[in-house]
């Protein structure tokens, strides 16, 4: 709180200096900030009231920079809303001037933004180093428990320490990760031995009656409980009721994107590709020259068939990076680690993934879209289709280059499962600011993504 009002009275300052520096040049008398200290004060105990009704004093681990800049954003311009509107019943006018009160909205949601992420940025290297721990116990020790108990072992900024598994069937599996505790009947014994602070519950075909009891045992407790959903629990957070000519009705919501969403996503897709593809064009000539002199023998670009929008195939774009006869004796399979069919280049540019680039053309042409869920081959849709339900909703929308399964780590040879999970919440919550936020992740995606190979 004490950083929010600093940062909010050197927001005020900026802008006064920002609006009167001109002025003051031309000799023109201004009045000293410190004549409006009335509507500093009404902003600052505006800023406290609107903060805690968003939360923001309620401590949050992980919680991903753009969404803190999103909610930070809403809350600070509520902030100069209600403040303005308390001003004008106050007072008799508003006595600072409007370019002013603007550029404080604008330089108070810069600065708080930057000083809350130096802050959290501080007590993500303590609980990295063991401060501010919190014990997690999982429910469920099959593979969405052992995904959520690799999430954490590979995010130690969250302070997330994993003290086991409950589980009644698999009682003798998974013992390298973390051991298992007991079954369900011994949660609330394991939450007051081990103080737990965290419970997550990752057993899908878990009956209701028992996700129920294990919440009243956690209430007890003061301890928070999350739920790792299933897709079919994704589904049916879009059920909705509606009628037919009076006759009551249950009805799985429409998602795919229509009329203006659909014309407003594409419109981006046009202008972002467009421009993207002229700003890079020297680099995409490095790059070509690069993988002509060091790809070895064969055509610069690689063109592969794959599945997009309605199960349509088309021909996805990208620089070759490995050699031209790759599966020439093995057919289709997923590249691997050290993956020997790649070239010299080729190396280079899948970690960084610079050779999807090219899929900008994709896009430009309604092949794509810069988001969406990212499309597989042919012998792959049809493999998946089989094996996990609702795969074949992914094709409801334009594939994507990134898509918001990738940003979070599944791409490569990881959980089809689970990656069909993250698209379908993707195709379920569309809106272009999830879109924005999904471009913005995906940079820093690319620095941390260990399965780009």
């Amino acid at each position: 709180m004490c950083v929010d009002l600093a940062m909010l009275y050197a927001a005020y300052r900026l802008a006064y200096l920002i609006r009167y520096r001109v002025v003051i040049r031309a000799g023109i008398e201004v009045p000293l900030p410190e004549v409006y200290q009335d509507t500093l004060l009404l902003v600052a105990v505006s800023l406290i009231g609107v903060f805690g009704f968003f939360r923001h004093y309620i401590p949050r681990r992980g919680l991903s920079r753009i969404d803190l800049l999103y909610s930070l954003f809403l809350a600070v311009s509520a902030t100069f809303v209600i403040a303005l509107a308390a001003n004008t019943l106050l007072y008799r006018e508003f006595g600072l001037p409007r370019v002013v009160y603007a550029g404080w909205w604008a330089c108070a949601i810069v600065l708080i933004w930057m000083a809350r992420v130096i802050v959290d940025t501080m007590l993500r290297l303590g609980r990295a180093h063991g401060v501010d721990t919190a014990n997690v116990l999982i429910v469920g020790a099959g593979e969405s428990g052992q995904i959520i108990f690799e999430k954490i072992r590979h995010a130690p900024e969250l302070g997330y320490r994993v003290v086991g598994f409950v589980d009644d069937i698999h009682m003798d599996l998974y013992q390298a990760s973390a051991p298992i505790l007991g079954t369900l009947a011994d949660v609330p014994r394991l939450i007051q031995h081990h103080h737990v602070g965290e419970l997550i519950i990752a057993a899908p075909r878990l009956e209701q009656r028992d996700v129920l009891e294990i919440v009243a045992s956690c209430a007890r407790a003061h301890v928070n409980v999350k739920l790792f959903p299933d897709i079919v629990q994704i589904m049916s957070s879009e059920v909705t009721t509606s009628d037919l000519t009076g006759l009551p009705m249950v009805q799985v919501r429409d998602v795919a994107l229509r009329g203006w969403n659909l014309a407003l996503k594409r419109a981006m897709d046009v202008l972002v590709s467009g421009v993207a593809l002229v700003l890079l064009s020297p680099f995409l000539m490095a790059l070509a020259v690069a993988v002509r002199v060091w790809g070895g023998a064969g055509p610069v670009f690689y063109t592969q068939e794959r599945v997009g929008l309605d199960g349509r195939p088309f021909h996805l774009i990208k620089f070759r990076s490995m050699r031209a006869d790759a599966e020439a004796s093995t057919g289709p399979v997923w590249a691997t680690v050290d993956d020997r069919r790649r070239t010299r280049i080729g190396t280079f540019i899948r970690r960084w993934s610079l050779d999807e680039l090219p899929q900008l053309v994709n896009v430009l042409v309604g092949e794509m879209s810069l988001v969406g869920p990212r499309p597989e081959r042919p012998v792959f849709v049809e493999q998946f289709s089989r094996e996990v339900p609702r795969y074949g909703e992914r094709h409801n929308e334009r594939a994507g280059m990134t898509g918001w399964a990738q940003v979070n780590g599944l791409r490569g040879n990881t959980s089809i499962t689970e990656r069909t999970k993250y698209d379908l919440f993707y195709v379920e919550n569309w809106s272009l600011a999830f879109d924005v936020k999904i471009l913005l992740k995906t940079i820093g995606a690319v620095f941390r993504d260990k399965n780009a190979y």
